[in-house]
């Protein structure tokens, strides 16, 4: 077996850091909320702006200090 452990530990292994890979996945798309819509006509090269809208939604929030 790889690294000379069981197939038991490798599966589990394999699992978790399938796990661990899908959920970091869904904490930054749900973070900086992609557009993931797909124009009718693409843009031009040079033309395509992007913004990570959840980026820009949470810096135009009041920052309140708790000190």
């Amino acid at each position: 077996m790889p690294a000379g452990v069981s197939w038991a530990t490798y599966l589990k292994m394999f699992a978790a850091s399938l796990l661990a890979m899908c959920a970091g996945a869904e904490v930054v798309h749900r973070y900086y909320l992609p557009d993931l819509s797909i124009p009718e006509i693409p843009p031009k090269p040079g033309e395509l702006k992007t913004e990570l809208l959840g980026l820009k939604k949470r810096q135009h929030e009041p920052q309140v200090s708790q000190q």
